[in-house]
């Protein structure tokens, strides 16, 4: 140790330098450690007691090499235990993130892996496995985890001996096939060889406590034996030197403060751009989501109360409102229903699973009070029920350009069914339920695997619809740090003079330099309908050149049919392009998504 380790140039006097080196000169690591906790904690105001400060200072100072830690008494090497995820909204991943924290307590040497990454062979190497998987749409996988998906399901599959592996699946009770993708998994883990450690867990868009139970108790399962003399696992202390978790993770309260219908009063649609201010630290980046917390429409919940005797409950009217999912009609809200229903006729219909499937689909919770009427208490209606979730949008503004405020595209979902009137919840809520100077809940929901390249990079941006939100963020966001890479939009739409979404912002930016080019695609002013995809196909030769010398290529919209079918345009315009089969064609693109050079962010 220098015998003046307190520069001159530190923002002390002369004395105080003097009184500093003093005491440092002759401090031991140990003391140093300690006084570096102390200060971190001192700094943040974190009030840390005497016990916390002993931890932070055996481990910073193990973390700086500074302490040699005391040997245990039969030190064991980490069990490796591998944790895969497939997402498409962030969740599974947070989860496994959560796992892998947990899973070191225990005595694994956890390893996460993004399905997107996956190469099924790798899976023979894993003695134990972990899959937490999400299924998207109806019953598809995420759109990144395709590709090892369907290898995984193939005939050349690893053969999968002696792994030992546990399924956590991520769904929404709202989709005929729950959870499909995650029982597929669990399924052929164990066709290929392996052996199932802990039963599968299926979980609902309300899955934070059942996903945390079913992480606790997996990993007490699979956990390995402690080493002779080895501390508990509830004395491992993970070392956390005053971390936050960022503030943007946390719901706001934000304030309506623009709120305009982008579509002209002779569409069809009724597209809002809704404009959100807030105060304090809230940050987000081009690509992440916005979480809205919405209400229910008052006139449903009121006919739901109607129809189970409850008319006048001021109570029950407010919970049905703020609280509980009153529009989803599910399989298991149908069973639910009919073990508490005194009307046979909905017994009879859940006896037949197919026809209870059959019969749900495209009903909401309304259809079946008011086809089987039956009075519940408030209880049993609550049990029915789920809790009324948060929606997530594409942000369609750069922070870096709009400051405090938020910007979200929304169109209204407004259609008939059954007989009935039927509304989007959160997409009728910001269009009707709140108005300018309205104050609502948020939640920034980041997305890392649909964000800009760099700066220097060319990118080429496919958002027909609402889809277009954060490709004007991208856009924006380019702008305010005058990014020299080239931006290429296509968007779609009805009609031009009608549907053209943000016309006057594209024009902006291309009059500014940065939108290098668009082509548009207004489906209803040709004869023939024109969509992206074949806008995609008519400019293949320029779009292939752009890919050829390192540009992204990124897709936001409709996941059922568009994303699909913009996917095949461009597998289609390299087989043209390239001279090259259809198998080579394919395997071009799915270089591309490889390299996360094509990127998704679909609905």
């Amino acid at each position: 140790m220098s015998s003046t380790p307190i520069p001159s140039t530190a923002p002390f006097n002369e004395e105080e330098i003097a009184r500093l080196n003093q005491v440092m000169s002759n401090s031991t690591p140990l003391q140093r450690a300690w006084l570096a906790g102390f200060l971190t904690g001192y700094d943040v105001g974190a009030g840390i007691s005497p016990q916390q400060l002993q931890y932070q200072t055996q481990g910073l100072a193990q973390a700086l090499g500074q302490v040699q830690a005391a040997p245990a008494a039969e030190s064991k090497t980490s069990e490796p235990l591998t944790i895969v995820f497939a997402t498409e909204s962030g969740n599974s991943e947070k989860l496994a993130a959560d796992m892998a924290k947990a899973a070191r307590k225990k005595g694994f040497k956890p390893n996460v892996v993004d399905f997107a990454d996956l190469k099924p062979a790798d899976l023979t190497k894993a003695k134990k496995l972990i899959v937490i998987a999400a299924t998207w749409g109806e019953g598809d996988p995420p759109a990144r985890a395709v590709r090892a998906y369907e290898e995984l399901m193939s005939d050349a599959a690893p053969k999968l001996d002696g792994v030992e592996f546990g399924v956590l699946a991520l769904g929404d009770t709202a989709y005929v096939d729950f959870c499909g993708v995650g029982k597929k998994i669990d399924e052929r883990l164990e066709a290929l060889g392996g052996k199932r450690a802990v039963k599968r867990v299926d979980c609902d868009l309300d899955f934070q406590t059942p996903a945390s139970k079913w992480i606790e108790s997996t990993l007490d399962t699979i956990a390995p034996a402690p080493a002779a003399g080895a501390p508990a696992s509830g004395q491992l202390i993970e070392v956390d030197f005053g971390a936050r978790a960022p503030v943007s993770d946390a719901p706001f309260q934000g304030e309506i403060v623009d709120h305009v219908n982008l579509n002209s009063s002779r569409s069809a649609k009724e597209t809002y751009h809704v404009a959100i201010g807030f105060e304090g630290d809230v940050a987000y980046e081009p690509g992440d989501a916005l979480d809205i917390y919405p209400t229910n429409d008052p006139g449903l919940a009121e006919a739901i109360m109607r129809v189970t005797g409850h008319g006048k409950n001021i109570n029950l009217r407010q919970t049905l409102v703020e609280d509980r999912d009153i529009n989803t009609l599910s399989l298991k809200s149908l069973e639910k229903f009919a073990s508490i229903s005194p009307n046979q006729a909905v017994r009879d219909l859940v006896a037949n699973p197919e026809k209870a499937r059959e019969w749900i689909t495209g009903r909401q919770l309304i259809d079946l009070l008011a086809e089987f009427p039956s009075r519940l208490s408030i209880s049993q209606l609550y049990d029915v029920t789920r809790p009324l979730a948060p929606r997530a949008y594409s942000i369609a503004s750069a922070q870096k350009e709009v400051g405090d405020e938020v910007h979200l595209l929304v169109s209204a979902v407004r259609y008939e069914a059954f007989g009935r009137p039927r509304l989007g919840v959160a997409s009728t809520y910001l269009a009707d339920r709140v108005k300018k100077g309205d104050k609502l809940r948020a939640k920034v929901k980041t997305n890392k695997h649909f964000r800009l390249p760099e700066a220097d990079r060319d990118i080429i941006m496919v958002g027909p619809g609402t889809g277009v939100a954060p490709f004007r963020a991208f856009v924006q966001e380019r702008r305010a740090i005058e990014a020299k890479g080239r931006n290429w939009l296509f968007f779609g739409d009805r009609q031009y003079t009608h549907d053209f979404l943000y016309q006057l912002d594209w024009q902006e930016y291309q009059a500014d330099g940065y939108l290098h080019a668009i082509d548009l695609a207004f489906s209803r002013d040709t004869p023939q309908k024109v969509y992206v995809q074949d806008k995609i196909w008519s400019k293949r030769k320029a779009v292939i050149d752009w890919l050829e010398t390192g540009a992204k290529f990124y897709v936001c919209g409709d996941a059922k049919n568009m994303a699909k079918d913009v996917r095949n345009s461009l597998v289609r315009a390299y087989a043209d392009v390239k001279a090259l089969s259809d198998e080579n064609a394919e395997a071009a693109v799915r270089a591309l998504e490889s390299e996360k050079r094509y990127l998704t962010d679909v609905y």
